[in-house]
């Protein structure tokens, strides 16, 4: 039956309703069955072709006509009601119609100039006098990246939605049901109550507690994750995993509270927090946790970092505190080899005292271990300057000399081997270049300059 059909005899329009409401607001009839047993979940990224037209059979719209497939990330509003639901029923590669009424599309605005007020729409290819054929065809979906850099290595699928826009924050308690799979195996399936931040503690993955903060009251999720987010290389003896496993957990957030943020905190009570979160670190760096040490340390800097009004004492105590988590800061990331975060830290560390031993010695380290061996020397001189009994300071130092004579003998082989390939190839003889003994000479010289340049550099070099 065309538009024009359907319209004239008032005919009713097919389709099961697929509204939560049961209300009619949207029919689906499937034309083509899909694949599989999976449908999208909120937050996919689904891929699909269609075609809009109105009741009359005029075409509004088709991805088709510009041959290009059209994505957009289901249940977050992104589209007009209708698809949110319709495309949460669909399977890979099924084609169907949809028939959407009015609050389910543009409602009583319409979208001019194509799509009137108050107008129902069918989704679908034809019309017009043509017979329908059906289109709204899935192509893909999948899951939603939550790695900052997008990598892969956490991907959520949402099954319920959640309550409300807030989330777990750094600190927040958080109560949660779990199941962690490994290929087809259950190993872990609890209920638990945690502070995030300390899911190591529990044998959580770090992706999870990524994930978690990602997560809304009551929402049900699978979470993917890779190895890097999971247990990496070393597996998880005791859930019997093995190295480099992919991991697969459904999540339900029952419930949670947010840790205070800094501007929820008077300074009296920064100062509190910062003295326990920094024994916290420490605890967590004796024991070789140093991801987790470092969320802890990075704390006490975002809450003293811009904070005024101390008075005299406080203001001490705070300086205290933050150089403390700055050095700290860095002698983690120097164990995990971040060297560009051990400097960074350093260098914010040596603002705040700018002889502090330890801050110059671990500069000194990171700049060693990114062979800038000048600039370590540098900094292990300036801590032997201030602190001559620096014992450890003194082999360092030694072990910079001996890089920097190392690479002083390859920068001199090197250009050695440079002048001599140049002065090899300008004495060899030309058939069509005959030289007078003047030209001869002049040739000569400039070999003897060239000699003479690779021995001033090795003066040069001997020197430094």
């Amino acid at each position: 039956m065309t538009a024009e059909e359907m319209k004239a005899e008032g005919a009713p329009v097919e389709g099961a309703d697929i509204t939560p409401k049961s209300d009619g607001g949207v029919l689906k009839v499937i034309k083509t069955e899909g694949t599989g047993t999976e449908s999208p979940m909120i937050g996919d990224k689904v891929t699909v072709h269609y075609t809009g037209w109105l009741l009359d059979g005029t075409k509004f719209d088709s991805s088709l006509d510009r041959k290009d497939k059209f994505s957009f990330d289901l249940g977050k509003g992104e589209v007009i009601k209708a698809w949110d639901i319709a495309v949460a029923t669909m399977k890979i590669g099924e084609i169907c119609r949809i028939t959407c009424k009015p609050e389910y599309a543009y409602g009583s605005a319409g979208s001019p100039p194509k799509i009137p007020p108050n107008a129902t729409l069918i989704f679908e290819e034809g019309g017009g006098g043509e017979e329908y054929t059906p289109k709204i065809e899935l192509f893909e979906f999948k899951g939603e990246d939550l790695t900052e850099d997008e990598d892969g290595g956490i991907i959520r699928r949402i099954r319920t939605k959640g309550e409300g826009y807030s989330k777990p924050n750094e600190g927040a308690l958080v109560e949660l049901q779990l199941e962690g799979r490994h290929g087809d195996r259950v190993f872990d399936k609890r209920e638990l109550r945690f502070e995030i931040g300390e899911g190591e503690n529990y044998d959580l993955p770090p992706g999870l507690e990524q994930a978690i903060q990602k997560m809304e009251k009551s929402e049900e999720s699978v979470v993917y994750l890779k190895p890097s987010y999971g247990f990496g290389s070393a597996g998880k003896e005791k859930f019997q995993i093995p190295p480099n496993a992919d991991l697969q957990y459904e999540v339900k957030l029952k419930s949670f509270e947010k840790a205070k943020e800094s501007w929820e905190m008077n300074t009296e009570e920064k100062l509190e927090q910062s003295s326990i979160v920094k024994e916290r670190g420490t605890q967590y760096f004796k024991e070789g946790k140093y991801k987790q040490a470092i969320l802890q340390y990075k704390k006490i800097v975002s809450w003293l970092e811009h904070e005024t009004g101390f008075s005299e004492e406080d203001d001490a105590k705070a300086k205290s505190l933050r150089l403390a988590a700055l050095l700290n800061l860095a002698m983690c990331h120097l164990k995990l080899k971040e060297y560009s975060l051990a400097l960074e830290n350093c260098s914010k560390a040596l603002e705040l005292d700018s002889s502090n031993e330890k801050g110059l010695f671990r500069r000194g380290e990171a700049h060693l271990a990114v062979n800038d061996f000048e600039l370590a020397r540098a900094d292990f001189q300036k801590v032997l300057q201030l602190y001559p009994s620096n014992k450890a300071a003194k082999v360092q130092l030694l072990a910079c000399q001996q890089k920097i004579r190392e690479q002083h003998e390859r920068e001199k082989k090197m250009y050695a081997n440079m002048f001599q390939r140049l002065a090899d190839k300008d004495s060899k003889p030309e058939a069509d270049t005959l030289q007078t003994s003047g030209s001869c000479k002049d040739d000569t010289d400039m070999k003897e300059d060239k000699q003479n340049g690779v021995e001033d550099k090795s003066q040069v070099d001997a020197e430094a």
